[in-house]
Parts: structure tokens; sequence; C-alpha cells
């Protein structure tokens, strides 16, 4: 039996890169009253959960599931009794329930182990127990691993020993035990895991369906096992391999969510080990390290962490506050004593940061809390006989709504808490003010913090002379491009510059050229299991502020006035800044600096740099024991005798020897460097260490380049506006990994890396990822002595001028490119004149690589020796081939209309694919033409911004794609400037001519993978006969991403590479992001081979795919089908001019221009030549390897072999046996894609609305349904809106054709893609996703009829309601959660109260808030309209005004309300009249809409207000976006002067 059920680390497979997620709930009885009625009830809400946990190729081993519940001592006394175990009384014994080897030897060891440690800290063992298990519901994958189950049971040695005192020391003997164990290896390879150890709680969990966890352990469904909370957890895990240890609840808590700064916090923890010591553990203290288990899940960690702040004597609650504190530094709606609070605390321990929902408890209370961003659901209701269920979803017990008193929800950076003992629920401003007082925080702030701006300023050092300056930045690596496209464009606009097309220069370690340390490392970024955050638009959420200098003991409450702290607002410092430390120990006697220069001799050469390393750590770590608490490593000393050690090179080494030391946490740690001047160079100080970074540099170049400034630019206000870019830019890349604080992010290592030996990555950057070997320090210290050679030599090309780079653009004598413009008129050319010759030419060009190393796959050859070839005739013809073919995501609106047809019209003639991109697409375009050509794209995308996502859309499609990531800028939203949105691309996307329109940077309804399981069945109950697709970007652990996809249900999954990329970005993610498609695509065919997963998923690979060549190494290395974007382009005429954003293309293919359109000359011949010139070539590799289908050659990675001829300088470091590693898997695993899919839609309900909504669908007469629904039934009539759309197109039916009523607690995405026609009238609540790309069809909710609690102070629907919306009414009696209206383009809603991020990418619609709303509203709405009524008057501090105002119900309007009241024109005047001026008519349109809501839901809180109609309209404002209205503006203007009306105003009508 394996120790995990993680296969061993093979290929690229890592256990180490799995990632979960889950549904959780509890049940609690408030007054503490036990019964087994709670723990039957926490067991429904786990089977209620099914839909939320995964399984994959064993259908019957679920991910994982458990119930942690309070000691059941009725039971454990009356079993104890039988066994003759003499059990004290409740509280004074303790239970650990223990994973043991079934080997009976081990076992033995193990329990004799446990038992010596048990009595060394002065306990006693009372006993062992065999826990009563029942395997036959295990599956026979699982069954193989699972555990000998037992439990001891444990007693104090004194009466006088304290419950606490009693906790702890369980605490201390549980963790020594699994050190123990493993220390000994006395278990071989099986598991040792004690699951808990207390006198509270006990936890029952395992490898098993939620269902069947009460079946294995049968003691649950005892009457006699009581206990009044149950906390259970269903884990989604990305992989299928059992394991025990990792299913939830932990000993504290479960976890839906992920840490995304796991590696830093461990560090961090690791680094505390000098300055940490407990009062209350004592000597105990020494015995827990390592204090956190490394290798664990980030659960699991997090709950390691949990617990010792606990055994520490932290307050549960103050405990779980610190790892996931709110949002304090720029909160204005947070008093000053809270905010004190989380500023000292900040200093303790930085966040553990990420989307996270944690419930948690230690038997005596139980609680929850949620991340800052709200990023996972958790609902709860309360009912009048105590009981409080909370959970993912809402429903998932039935309990009369008589007798429920609250329905209401977790809220972002709040807690909920019960206290069992008092018998009472704690609410969060309670929790939190009760905290805050038990310290006098303010005090200790006031006594302790150092603010760097309020020190007084010292003299900077005089910039460098021309000569100085030109030397050090050669010496540095600095390139003309540097300085034209990075430094000039951050100093003069403030923000980080954009590029496009993508990168196709040779990855560092293939270069000939001595490229920076920075360069080969790549930005990890989420996607799937985990959200970016928009750091412009949820920029509140953020925080750059970092704590230079030693940090607190961590472990003592008591003593907080005594830590001075440094502090700065952001981590970029000026020159003047850094002499201000360079000085602090002048100003304040409590901090010592000083300067360690990272330099050394020249003449130690090559060999030299390892041992200034070392030298350079004994001297940091000497210096820190000298009491010195601020380390600046500089290399301001280089010269021509001096060479600098690379700065990230330096930091790395420096952070991780003192965490070795257990020193890290006594210092801080600034760099002054010359070397850092790209957004990507200072994020990766930061990741590695970095409390705050001095650029030098970059600032004398700034200044050298004053000249280019405008008049007005001081040098000065440069250097501030570089700053700013910088900060800009390390927000965007921070909230790419969707991480909130710098604090969390610094030594974080977010990062992989391309190129670098695994010795020297042990060595200095442990734990980042790497997958090809590579380089190491003696290269690194060769590119540096290149580099330096060159500055201070004789080099007549760089004697007065900068090298010019060629990174961003061809260049002559710059870096190697594979768009050159020999291969670009090749391509063109021979697709123009159908020529073999030409296209052989552009291909032996691009595939050459034994002059100069261009990409990996340059690295492989065929290995035709060892494989019979066959006739060409026998190999399957081009015209299958090109089928597997498809064209890049490029929407319409980035490119033009006349580009995005051609790719179309092109593939659609060979059978391929071509995809819309994220832009919507005209309907007029599903009809075929004339000729019988069609320009319907194949592929439907949904990304983020759902522009242009109708039912009707989704159901022309063959494949709809979920962009989760794009290729050249993964983790980056998009923004498609005002200036390309004409009339037609507004129609098509929903919006308003003129208007800016943005993606956001996350699906809103994708936060976690069981979250992507959702919109999967949502988009296949829309069109079941489309493949659902997902796109990822390759990365190291995109292979477990992809596993958790495919168990999501997914028919595809594209890998694409970061060499390919159309569209803009910042040149941070273009140059930095993502690795290349045959890394991340072997990853996942290993890894989907090794889960048994592969055969039910067609995985697709692109990004630089541009020859045949290309295709069969794609096919070998695992892939289905094949991406050709750039290339397809460029057959179309594009001449890579790199100018995509600016609307100025020169060829017709990127602008919305009319006159440059015209230039377009592009044919579909032109792309369908091309095509079939690269299935020919694949033809003739496939005869030479002798196979004869795609089938015989996907994955056949054996029929590669690394290139037996390298010789180049760095590359022949490198070691692709891992890319080309194949499974040894038994035969029956499939290598390739050969089974569909089960998405379990027969059991869907909306197959009976479709057969009694037959009448409605044949012959249009109306019908009324009336059904009952659960939280299960999910996406309710979505397939019904499917085959309406299908039958009648985006106008659907007549308006309530079908009128639906049900009652209950609906499922997640309620009305998701609601076709026009449709009614759905609830009674009861609903989960998340209400209304999700609303296409015309109406919602009514409101509680039950027999429901006692107010509506308008209870949740009625979940989080992230209507998000795209395009049109149709809902109208909501009750509170919606986070994000209602999300990118809603059109649909009318009214509510009764919103949490936070309401209206967030509006660009259509009329939204009215009857009640308070969260913070952060309207953030980037461009359009639409919203009416709040602002009763507390506070809603401008709850409004992200960048991009609104705040306009009151004029006087006019309500005169014109007066006369329509006199003459009783407010009924007659029509929904488009009211609808159609969005710049008036707001009494008129809001009464009416209120009046609405009356008559469809009975508000009484709507009635209110129309009863009391004078008082309560002076309370309403007006959001009104400022671009939206200066458009509108200008179509009335036009509209008058051509007296025609305009159209495409995006108000849901």
């Amino acid at each position: 039996m394996r120790k995990l059920g993680f296969p061993e680390r093979q290929g690229l497979y890592n256990p180490a890169k799995e990632h979960d997620s889950c549904g959780f709930g509890f049940v609690a009885n408030i007054k503490n009253r036990k019964s087994h009625e709670v723990v039957k009830q926490g067991l429904s809400v786990l089977g209620c959960l099914t839909h939320r946990g995964g399984a994959g190729a064993d259908p019957l081993a679920g991910d994982g599931a458990g119930i942690l519940i309070q000691i059941p001592d009725k039971l454990f006394r009356e079993e104890c009794k039988e066994l003759e175990i003499p059990l004290p009384e409740q509280g004074k014994y303790g239970v650990g329930m223990v994973f043991l080897p079934r080997e009976k030897h081990d076992r033995k060891q193990c329990e004799v182990a446990l038992e010596t440690l048990v009595v060394r800290e002065g306990l006693i063992v009372l006993g062992w127990r065999d826990l009563p298990t029942d395997n036959s519901w295990l599956s026979d994958s699982v069954r193989e691993m699972e555990p000998f189950v037992r439990q001891i049971f444990i007693g104090k040695a004194s009466n006088e020993m304290s419950q606490d005192d009693f906790e702890v020391k369980l605490f201390v003997v549980r963790k020594q035990s699994h050190q123990l164990v493993n220390s000994e290896k006395l278990t071989q390879d099986e598991v040792f895991y004690v699951t808990t150890m207390s006198s509270y709680t006990i936890c029952y969990k395992g490898m098993m369906l939620p269902n069947r966890v009460s079946k294995y352990y049968t003691e649950l469904q005892d009457n006699r096992l009581e206990s009044a909370i149950a906390l259970v957890h269903q884990r989604f895990s990305t992989n299928t391999f059992p394991s025990w240890e990792l299913a939830q609840p932990f000993r504290y808590l479960c976890h839906n969510g992920e840490i995304n700064t796991l590696r830093g916090n461990i560090n961090w923890m690791t680094a505390r080990r000098h300055n940490m010591s407990s009062k209350k553990l004592g000597q105990d203290l020494e015995k827990l390290f390592p204090l956190i288990g490394d290798g664990k899940s980030d659960s699991a960690t997090f709950d390691n962490a949990l617990e010792l702040l606990v055994a520490s004597g932290y307050p549960l609650a103050h405990a779980v506050m610190l790892m996931i504190p709110e949002a304090w530094n720029d909160n204005p709606l947070m008093d000053q004593e809270r905010r004190a609070f989380y500023e000292y605390n900040a200093a303790l321990m930085e966040p553990w940061d990420g989307p996270a929902a944690i419930a948690f408890t230690n038997g005596r209370q139980i609680g929850a809390t949620l991340d800052r961003n709200g990023l996972r659901p958790a609902r709860y209701i309360i009912t009048d006989d105590d009981l409080c269920i909370l959970g993912s979803e809402v429903g998932m017990i039935e309990i009369p709504e008589e007798k429920i008193i609250q329905k209401w929800r977790l809220q972002p950076g709040k807690m909920f808490l019960i206290d069992l003992e008092e018998g009472r629920i704690i609410e969060d401003a309670e929790i939190k003010n009760k905290l805050t007082k038990a310290h006098p925080y303010q005090d200790w702030l006031n006594r302790t913090q150092i603010l760097l701006e309020d020190l007084p300023a010292h003299i900077e050092p005089m910039p460098s002379d021309q000569k100085t300056l030109l030397d050090r930045q050669q010496a540095f690596g600095y390139t003309q491009e540097d300085v034209k496209f990075y430094l000039i464009p951050m100093a003069t606009s403030g923000q980080d510059p954009i590029g496009s097309m993508g990168r196709d220069i040779p990855q560092a370690v293939l270069s000939d050229r001595p490229k920076m340390l920075f360069d080969y490392f790549k930005q990890a970024f989420a996607q799937v299991t985990n959200p970016p955050i928009d750091p412009i638009r949820e920029e509140l959420v953020m925080s750059l502020v970092s704590l230079i200098g030693p940090r607190p003991n961590l472990l003592d409450l008591e003593n907080g006035g005594s830590h001075m702290r440094l502090e700065v607002r952001q981590p970029i410092l000026s020159n003047v800044d850094l002499e201000k430390i360079r000085h602090i120990d002048n100003q304040k006697g409590s901090f010592r600096s000083k300067t360690l220069s990272i330099c050394y001799p020249v003449l130690e050469g090559v060999k030299g740099m390892k041992a200034a390393l070392e030298r350079l750590c004994r001297e940091a770590q000497s210096t820190v024991l000298e009491d010195y608490n601020i380390l600046i490593l500089s290399d301001r000393n280089v010269d021509e005798s001096e060479v600098a050690i690379p700065s990230l090179l330096a930091t790395a080494a420096v952070h991780k020897h003192l965490i070795s030391e257990g020193l890290r946490t006594e210092s801080g740690l600034v760099i002054e460097t010359g070397e850092a001047r790209q957004v990507h160079d200072f994020c990766l100080l930061a990741g590695y260490g970095a409390e705050a970074i001095n650029p030098y540099l970059a600032f004398d170049t700034i200044t050298d380049n004053r000249e280019q400034f405008t008049d007005d630019l001081t040098v000065s206000e440069a250097h501030l506006r570089y700053i700013k870019a910088i900060d800009k830019g390390i927000l965007k890349v921070m909230s790419k990994m969707g991480i909130s604080t710098y604090q969390s992010y610094c030594g974080a290592q977010i990062f992989d890396a391309i190129g670098l030996e695994d010795d020297f990555i042990e060595e200095y950057f442990t734990n980042t990822a790497s997958s090809i070997q590579g380089i190491g320090i003696k290269e690194i210290a060769q590119e540096t002595i290149v580099r330096h050679e060159l500055a201070y030599g004789n080099s007549p090309i760089l004697k007065h001028a900068l090298d010019v780079g060629g990174d961003l653009a061809y260049r002559i004598r710059g870096e190697e490119h594979m768009w050159t413009p020999e291969t670009v008129t090749n391509l063109q050319h021979s697709a123009r004149s159908n020529s073999q010759e030409l296209y052989d030419q552009y291909a032996a060009n691009m595939n050459d690589h034994s002059k100069k190393l261009k990409n990996i796959r340059g690295l492989f050859e065929f290995d035709y020796a060892n494989n019979t070839p066959i006739s060409i005739d026998q190999v399957v013809p081009a015209s299958e081939i090109v089928k597997r073919f498809v064209t890049g995501a490029m929407s319409f609106g980035s490119i033009s209309f006349e580009a995005h047809t051609n790719l179309a019209i092109a593939m659609n003639r060979m059978g391929g694919k071509s995809n819309t991109g994220e832009g919507g697409e005209e309907p007029e375009r599903y009809v075929p033409l004339a000729n019988g050509d069609s320009m319907r794209s194949a592929i439907k995308q949904v990304a983020s911004g759902r522009f242009g996502v109708t039912v009707e859309y989704l159901q022309n499609a063959d494949e709809i794609q979920i962009k989760m990531a794009q290729g050249a800028k993964p983790g980056e939203g998009g923004q498609l400037p005002g200036h390309k949105v004409d009339q037609i691309i507004a129609k098509v996307r929903h919006s308003t001519p003129g208007v800016g329109l943005i993606s956001p940077p996350p699906h809103h309804d994708i936060y976690s993978i069981e979250d992507l399981a959702q919109l999967i069945h949502d988009l296949k109950n829309v069109n079941p006969n489309a493949r659902i697709s997902v796109k990822l970007v390759s990365l190291v652990g995109v292979g477990t991403i992809a596993a958790g996809v495919s168990k999501a249900h997914a028919d595809h999954v594209l890998i694409s590479g970061m060499d390919g990329g159309t569209g803009a970005s910042p040149i941070t993610s273009v140059m930095h992001a993502g690795s290349s498609w045959e890394i991340g695509l072997a990853e996942t065919h290993q890894t989907l081979v090794l889960n048994k997963l592969r055969g039910r998923i067609c995985v697709q690979a692109d990004g630089g795919i541009r020859t045949g060549r290309d295709v069969a190494i794609a096919a070998l290395l695992g892939a289905d089908e094949y991406g050709i974007a750039t290339g397809a382009l460029i057959a179309s005429g594009c001449i890579m001019m790199r100018k995509c954003h600016l609307n100025t293309c020169p060829v017709g293919i990127a602008t919305q221009d009319p006159e440059l359109r015209k230039k377009f000359k592009g044919k579909p011949e032109h792309v369908v030549n091309y095509m079939f010139f690269v299935a020919e070539e694949l033809r003739k590799i496939m005869a030479k390897l002798g196979l004869r289908t795609i089938e015989e050659m996907v994955g056949r990675s054996d029929l590669i072999k690394m290139s037996g001829d390298i010789n180049h300088w760095k590359a022949k470091g490198i070691d692709l046996s891992r890319i080309l590693y194949k499974p040894e898997m038994d035969a029956s695993v499939a290598t390739h894609h050969v089974e569909e899919q089960n998405h379990g839609l027969d059991n869907a309900l909306d197959h009976t609305l479709i057969k009694q909504s037959q009448p409605a669908l044949e012959s249009g007469k109306s019908v009324l349904i009336n059904t009952k629904i659960t939280n299960t039934n999910r996406a309710f009539g979505t397939m019904l809106s499917g085959k309406v759309a299908s039958k009648f197109g985006q106008q659907g039916l007549a308006e309530n054709s079908i009128h639906i009523k049900a009652h209950g607690s609906a499922g997640q995405s309620l009305g998701a893609f609601l076709a026009n026609g449709i009614t759905i009238e609830l009674e009861g609540d609903s989960n998340d996703y209400v209304g999700k790309g609303l296409s015309g069809g109406n919602i009514i909710a409101y509680p039950s009829k027999k429901s006692n609690f107010i509506a308008e102070d209870n949740m009625i629907i979940g989080n992230v309601a209507l998000y795209g919306a395009i049109d149709g009414e809902c109208y909501f009696r009750g509170v919606a959660g986070e994000r209602f209206a999300v990118r809603n383009s059109g649909a009318t809603a009214v509510v009764e109260g919103v949490g936070d991020h309401c209206c967030e990418y509006m660009t259509g619609g009329v939204i009215v808030v009857l009640g308070p709303t969260g913070r952060n509203f309207a953030a980037g709405m461009s359009g639409g309209i919203a009416y709040v009524l602002n009763e507390s008057d506070d809603f401008e501090k709850r409004c992200n005004m960048a991009m609104v105002e705040l306009e009151p119900i004029s006087d006019e309007d309500r005169m014109l309300e007066d006369r329509g009241h006199q003459r009783g024109d407010l009924e007659t005047h029509g929904r488009v009249d009211i609808m159609e001026d969005m710049t008036g008519y707001d009494t008129l349109r809001l009464r009416k809409l209120i009046e609405n809501h009356v008559q469809f839901t009975e508000s009484k809180r709507a009635q209110k207000i129309l009863d009391n109609w004078e008082f309560y309209i002076s309370k309403f404002v007006k959001v009104m976006p400022v671009d939206y209205k200066r458009a509108l503006k200008e179509m009335q203007a036009r509209a008058v002067t051509t007296d025609q009306p305009e159209s495409n105003v995006a108000v849901g009508s």
C-alpha cells in the first residue's frame, strides 16, 4: 500500500502540484444540545454536496469526504466498558483517531511508538479500540489504500491539569508521533496518520463518496453517537489518486479555496524559529519543529498553522483573523480601532492569501469566515429551535419554511461564530470589537511604527557621468529596447507598456546572447483552481504595504509595544528613500542597517561567483548576529574591476540562508540594484525575499533621457511615474495569482524556472518548479562575465550605444526570431500562389535549428532509424488531417470583419474549426452563403467578458470553448478601447458605440474547479450536441489542472503555449508568463494517462505551431488536435507589425478603421493552401515513422529523441527526458481520445419541462407549469431555453409563453441563458449564478408564503447573479450576494439589497437596489444605469467612482411624472419609451419598475416606498457611467442632425 495515494514523481507529473476544492458545511445546535439528529443532518448536508465533489476514472472512488463532531461520550463510554477501558469523566480523556498500516508488524511498531510518546509527555494510555468499518462500500482502487483504523484513549496524569493544558499535550504528542514514525521509518510504505487527537473533537474521514461515509464508519449510524456540531466536507481534487490523509475536515477546519502563497507561508514559518517562543507552550515548542508539515495540501498546512496559534494561546477567532485578515489598508468604512488591530497584526504574520471559505471549530465554538474578496459561496439558515445550517449551498436539508428565522451568507472578510458554551451567535462586529479592545493596539502602533515617508531626507548619490552610466547599463544588460519600450513609456505615462502578437524568440537557455537571470523564470498564474483578481477595479482588496526589518515573536500575545517596525506604503524605493534607510540608525536607535556589496573581483572569473555567494551568505549571517536588523544588498560597486552577482541570485541565496539558520525574521532585506528595470524583475526580487528595492540605474537612465520628456514633466515626477508604473505592474502580477498583499507575495516564490539545472534550483531557489534542467551557477557566472567584458571592453558597436536588444521585435544583430521578414514573405507568397516550393523554403527555415536554437522542440529529432517507413499512400489523407486544425481565438472587435470571416470560411471549407474569440458573432453569419460557404465560427468562445454570449450564440456552436487563460496574457483581463467599438461591434457585444469594454481577469462564475464543472454543465444543457472545451495555458502543474478539467466533464482541453498570442497585452505578460506548449502538453498527457482519464477528453495544443513538423511533435507528445493562429493570420496578409492594439494595422486585419479595412487582401483559399501544406508535411513525417493515422501517433513520445549534436554552451545542459517520458500503464488504459464524457443530463428536470412545454414549442400556446425544485436541480430552464433558441432563434417565444412556478431551494444557475418567452417564478430561494447569460427570459423570486422572516433582511439568491445577462427582467424580493449584475449587458432587475461589487463591469441594463449595498459598487461599470436607495447616506463611500458619477433624481423628471399622473400616461408609457433615453425619465422609469416589483413579488419594502414616494424619491441616487453618458449625448446629437434614431444602446429592450 502506498503511503499516499499519489504515484511517485515521474516524467513531468509532480504530486506537489495537485489542487483541491470542495463543498463544505456544518450543522450546529446553538445551545450545545447534543443529539444523534445533528450528526444525521450533517451527513445529509454532505450527501447534498455530491455534485460539488469529484470522482475520476473510478466513479466509486470519491476524492475524499468526512465529518468532524464533538467527542461522542455516550457511545465511547458504553463501548469502552465492554472493552474494559476505564474512561474518566468527559473532558478528562482524549481520543486519537489513527490510520495505521494493515501489516501487523508495522502497525504494532507504530502503536508502541505512540504509546511511548503518550507516557513520555506525562499522560496515560487508557486503551485501544478497533473502529468498526465496512469496506464493502469502498471501490477496489481505494480498498488497496485502506488503512487500519483504530482509536487510542488517553487520560490526564492528574486532575489538576486543565482541559486546555491537556489539549495542548495531546497536540504535542500527535505532532511528535508523525515525526517519530517518519524518522524511524516504522511504516515501510504504508500510512500512519492521526486524523484527530483531542478531548473535544473527533474526525471520521477517508477516500469515499460523501453518501458512503456513514456506511464505511458504521458507528456514525449509531443513535448513541451524539454531538451538538457536525462539520462536513466533500473534496474535489484535480487528481484521482486516493489520499486518506488529505480528505477533510482536518483537526480544526475544512477549507474551500486555495492558498496561493503557500510556499512563502511555509518559508516564513520556518524562518521564525530563532525568535519564536511561547509562554504557554514553553519547552514543548521545540518538540513541534518543523512547525509546518511540508508537502501536504494547502488546507492541511493551513490547519497546522492554525493549530499552533491556538495551542499558543490565541483565541480561535483571533488566529483565523490573523491568517485571513480583512482588507484594512484603504477601507474608509473601517473604524480606526479595528484598522490598528489589523495593522499591528500585519507585522506578526503575513496573510495566507488566496480565495478561502473556511469553517472551523474547537468543539466549543464553531464558525466560518470568508476571504477579503468573497470568492467562495457560503449560505446559512437559523431555525426557531436553535439549529444553524451553513454550507456552500442553501437548501441542503429540507427545513419547514415556517421554522426558519434567518437566511444569510458569509460576507467578504467577515466572520460568523457560534459560541456553544454561551449558547449564542456572536456577530462579526462583536467578535472584532472584543478582540480589538483586548490590547491597546493603537498605542502599540504609535510607540513602534515608523513610516519611511516621515523620516528626514538624506542627500542622494549624484547621477553617474555619461561613460559610467553607459558602462553600468551594459554591465547590467540594458538594451535600446529597455529604454525605448520600457523605461521612457513608464516614466511618462505611469503605466506598464503594452505589446502585441506574442513572443517568438528563444527561451533564455537557448539564446546565444548573455541573458539576465530574470529571463529564466516565468510568472505563475491562476487558472481554474482559483481566480485572478482585478488589480484596477478591485484595488480596494489589494495592498503594497511592506514591513522592513525584524518581525516580532508570533507567539507573544502580550508584549506588543516593544518591537519597532519600519513601514513603506509600497516597495519601490527612490534614491532618497534608500538613503533614509542607510542612515536610519542615526535617527532611530532601534534600527541598524548595513550595506553588503554583492560584487566580487572580476579576476576571480567564472569560478569566483559561487565562492562570492558563500562569502555573502556568511557575512549576512554574521551581520544579523551582530544585531544589524536591515541588510542592504548592493551592486553599486560594479566597475571595471568588480563584477556583480546577479541581484536575484544574491537575494534568493541570502533569503534562503537566513531562513535555514532561523534568522530571516531577525532582519529586513533591501536590494539596491542596477539590474532591475522591468516589472518582472521587481516581482522576482520580491518573490524571493526582497522587502524593498531601489533600482538606482533605472532612475539614472530616466534622468539621462529627460530631453525626451514634455516640458511640464520634471525628472522627479518622471521617477515617481516610473515607480507608479512598477507598482501597478506588481499588483497585476500578484493579482494574476489571486494574491492581494505584497506581504504575502514577498518570499512566496510564485514562479516556474525554465532552463535551470535542478541542483542550482535546489541550492538557491528551493522548491521552484523546473522541468527541463539547463544551466547552473557556472553558466550564470559566464553570462554575467560576458556582459561585464562587453561593457568594459573595446567593442566598437557598444562604445557609444547600447545593444539593440531585439526581444520585442525583429532587429538586425538582435535576438533570433521565428517570424522574420524572410519567413513571413515565404509563407505569404506560398499561400497566395499555392507554391509547394516556397512553402518548403519557409518550413525548412522554421524547422532548421542547426545554427540557431529557437524553441524546445528544436532540440528534438524523430527516431526514424528504429521504425519501418511506409508508403505515403498508406497515410491518412490531408483532407482528413486538416479537420483536426483550428485557428486561434481572435475576436471580432480585435480584428476586422473581413479578417474574421475569411478565417471562418477557410476553416469551414476544410472541415476544420475557426473560433469567434470573446466578442460574439453576428446572427447573419449562421446562414450559409449562396455559394455554399459559411461565415459561422464552429467554436464559440465563452470568455470572462461574456460579450454576445446569448442562448442563440451557444446553440450555433459545434464546440463551446471556456477561455480560462490566454497564451499571450495568462491571468489578464482584456480591454477593447472605445475607438474600436463601432455600431456593429456594439450591437454584437450588446453594448454602446464608442464606450470601451472591459473583460474581467476572472470568470466570475469560475472561482474553483467545482465552479468550472458547473459552467460546463450549464453550457452542455444549452447545447447538448456541442463539445465543451476548456482553454488552459501551459505552466508547470497544468497537467493536474487538466485532470481536474476532465473530471469536471469537459469534452476537450486546449493547452496553449506562451509562444503564440495574437492580441494586445502588457509586455510583462507577453514576455514572462506561461511556458512552451511542449512542456504543458507533455505534462497534461502524462498526468491524464496516469489518472486513467486520457481516453475521455480530447487534447489540443497551440501557441506557435507553424509547420507540419510542429504538428508532428504535438501529436507525439499527446495532442489530438492542433491550433494554428498566427500562421493563418500571416497567410491572410499579416506582416507582423506588432501594433494590433493601436488600430493602425496597415493590412486591414487588426483594425476597425473603415479605410484600413479596405486594404485587407486575404482570401479563404490562402488559408486553405497553407493548412494543406502543413498537413502534407505532416504526412511525410508520418510515412517515415511508419504511422498510418493520427490515432496511432498521439502520445508516441518514444518516437522522439533528443538531438545528439547539441553543443550549444547553454543548451547542452538541458534534459528533455521528462517531456519524453511515457507512463507505464497496462494496455487497457487509453492514450488518446476514445470515449465520450457522461454529463449526467439524463436526470435533468428540464426534460420534464420540455415535455410539458410542447404546446408552446409546437403551436405557440401558453403553458403554466408547477414543479418542486431542490438544490440538486441545477441549470433549471437552461435546456428548455436551448430548445427554444434552436427553433426560434434569439427572438424566442412571445412574452410569458412558458410560465414555470417552482417551489423550494433552486440549485446553481437557475434560469441560465433563459430564452425569450420563458418566465420562472420561484417561491423559495436560490443559489449562485441566477440568470447567468439571461437571454430575454424573466425571473421572479420571493420567499415562501409560509416564511416568518422579513424578506428584505434575508437572502433570496446567491452570488454572481445576472452575469453576462443580455436581456430580460428580474424581480428579487430579498437580498442578493456578491457581484450582482456583474457584466450585465441589458437585463433589468429590482433587488432589495446587494453585496460587494454590484454592477461590476456592467455595460447595459437597469438595476434598482431598494436596500443596502456592499463595497465597490459600479467598479468598471461602463454602461447601463443603476438606482440605489441611499438611506444610510454613505453610498458614495461604497461606490467605486473611477468610471461613474452619482446623480440625484432631477426635479425635471419629477415634474414629468406629475404631468404623467395627471394625464394617466404612466400605464401607456411603454417599456421601450421609458428605457430609450437613459439620460432622463428617471422617476417614471424607477416608479414603474418598483410597481412591477410589487405586482410580481408582493414586496412590502417596495410598497412602503410607493406609499411614501415623495420621501423616498429624494433618497435615491442614480449611478451613471461617465463614458456612457457622453456616448448617449453624442448619439442624441447625431440623431437630431440626421433625423434618424440611433440604436444599439444596451438598455435591456
